[in-house]
């Protein structure tokens, strides 16, 4: 057993970094024998960006192959570790500059729990309307901003800025409504993208107290918003919020993100990873909103188990949980045995998808129609930790000879590397997406969950060629025993992202959606499309307000509705 204050972290010290001595600790735990427990006593621990560790690593759905962002800063890192425990209940990871609060990377049953991460400064400004009205015939409102939110008045615009780092240079700032926002109402308990009116036709601005800005504008129109909460940040997502990389038997438990910069927790190229009884929520009575940059939970391309359990997710700035492999586009082929692939999204890129034995198929990018299958032989394909050779490419050879000319309308995926999946008995709040992303061929077990009117589909099935790349169909997905309350799409929507339609090849399949709860405005409690075997059966569907058809299906076949208990009430 280790602990961190041995090794020369003091909690309660702000004015000193515990970086060195938490990489220290990680180190004695890498290098002794047999299971390990790292401790971190109750407290508060400082971790700088100047002192954490660099890694050039290339990660899922953030910056891609941008070589301004290889390196990623990471205050707490476990590497090549087996049976290592890292405890920490009553322990708060307070990160200074942008981090990737921890990574688990080419290790083997790590557990983390217990412990509490946090920003100092976020890079999402959570700004509140306090006033509003008319004065002297100008418009005007008053915003305030958590004490955590640095910024400065300069003339008719506004300045948001991270702290200043060791080297002097300020980690990060931005003017106005920075590049994104999206608006919470905190009395409907609803959050969704939209325009921000803040900074549009500014006449003045001050600072009238510690947090409170006073807008002046050149328009009369009085603003119809007081009380909604205005999100706003950059858009780059230079760093992973965390990160479980070619790892396996993960768990995170007990854990409490308060906020996370970047996208999110990411599970990339790992197995039978867990995250159970974790908080994904800003500090109460912080006046802050946002908890998470972008994701909260994002699985690329993992295999075995993924289980997400009994957390609540309140304050993302996109989906909370998603699940997919990574369509690549089929570019080349030399020849009938070997095919020249690459990422076509400009979010990513750069890490290996391959391996010797690996499945893979082929699909029809405008059908989503497998055309082929085959067993790979050998990859030559980027590293995931260096930028030696090209970063968006790759050739693979396979075992069997494929058609030809699959260049341009084809793309592979490696069905080796698809997880099965359990999410069960979590609450989903303030979310301005989707609540569950899923696409995987293994069996998915949706159940027990509570989605809380998400601004989209609570749980949305899709893969797709075409747009984000999110590979694979489902085939045996079950959603049972949900709450869905209020959603802003259908509550459940299964649209594959096809150009066309082939009727007798649907690309979903054996769906069972049974004894969930509905209540519903506007909405169907299932919109499907191109899937083969539906089932509804036990559901119980509440309508308020507007009226609308309790099931659409299109291009769908072998459904059957349990009339029975299917039925609505209003």
């Amino acid at each position: 057993m280790l602990d961190v204050t041995g090794f020369g972290a003091v909690p309660g010290r702000p004015d000193l970094d515990a970086a060195p001595a938490v990489r220290a600790a990680l180190r004695a735990a890498g290098a002794a024998a047999g299971p390990v427990l790292l401790r971190f006593p109750p407290g508060d621990y400082h971790l700088w960006r100047d002192g954490a560790q660099r890694r050039e690593l290339y990660v899922s759905n953030t910056v891609g192959d941008d070589p301004r962002h290889r390196d990623k800063s990471i205050a707490l890192l476990v590497e090549a570790a087996d049976d290592l425990v890292i405890a920490g209940e009553g322990a708060r990871l307070v990160l200074h500059g942008r981090q990737t609060t921890f990574a688990v990377v080419d290790s083997r049953r790590v557990r983390v729990e217990g412990l509490e991460f946090d920003m100092a400064v976020p890079t999402v400004v959570d700004a509140t309307v306090v006033a509003a009205g008319v004065a002297a015939g100008r418009a005007y409102r008053v915003i305030r901003v958590p004490a955590a939110t640095l910024f400065s008045a300069e003339g008719a615009s506004i300045r948001w800025q991270g702290e200043a780092l060791g080297s002097g240079a300020i980690d990060w700032s931005g003017r106005d409504g920075l590049e994104y926002t999206q608006i919470h109402d905190p009395a409907a308990g609803r959050t969704w993208r939209g325009p921000n009116p803040l900074f549009d036709r500014v006449r003045s601005l001050e600072r009238v107290g510690e947090r409170d800005i006073r807008i002046d504008y050149e328009h009369d129109g009085e603003p119809a918003d007081l009380g909604l909460v205005y999100s706003m940040r950059p858009t780059t997502r230079d760093h992973p919020g965390g990160l479980v990389l070619d790892s396996s038997e993960v768990t995170l438990s007990r854990l409490r993100f308060r906020f996370l910069h970047g996208f999110g927790v990411v599970a990339q190229t790992s197995r039978d990873v867990a995250v159970e009884e974790c908080e994904f929520r800003p500090p109460p009575d912080s006046g802050r909103h946002s908890a998470g940059f972008a994701d909260f939970l994002q699985f690329s391309g993992c295999s075995g188990q993924v289980v997400v359990r009994d957390c609540l997710f309140d304050g993302p700035h996109d989906d909370p949980i998603n699940v997919h492999g990574t369509y690549l586009r089929v570019t080349g082929q030399p020849d009938r045995r070997t095919l020249e692939l690459e990422y076509p999204h400009r979010e990513t890129a750069g890490f290996p998808q391959f391996s010797p034995g690996d499945e893979v198929e082929l699909v029809d990018r405008a059908t989503l129609r497998a055309v082929g299958s085959a067993t790979v032989r050998s990859a030559l394909q980027p590293s995931g930790r260096d930028h030696d050779g090209p970063l968006r490419t790759l050739v693979v050879t396979v075992d069997a000879e494929l058609a030809e000319g699959l260049a341009g309308w084809t793309a592979v995926e490696n069905v080796t590397r698809t997880p099965s999946v359990r999410i069960a008995g979590n609450v989903f709040r303030n979310v301005p997406t989707r609540g569950v992303l899923v696409t995987t061929r293994r069996p998915v077990l949706i159940e027990d969950n509570r989605f809380e009117r998400t601004a989209m589909a609570a749980i949305y099935v899709s893969c797709d060629a075409q747009e984000w790349w999110e590979s694979g169909p489902v085939r045996d997905l079950t959603i049972r025993g949900n709450e869905f309350l209020d959603p802003g799409g259908p509550a459940i929507l299964l649209d594959p992202g096809t150009t066309r339609c082939d009727e007798g090849r649907p690309v979903h399949r054996g769906v069972v959606v049974a004894g969930n709860r509905f209540t519903l405005d506007g909405v169907p409690a299932l919109d499907a499309r191109s899937t083969h075997g539906i089932r509804l059966r036990g559901n119980r569907i509440v309508r308020r307000g507007q009226d609308t058809p309790d099931v659409v299906l299109r291009s769908c076949s072998d459904v059957r509705i349990d009339q029975d208990d299917a039925g609505s009430e209003t």
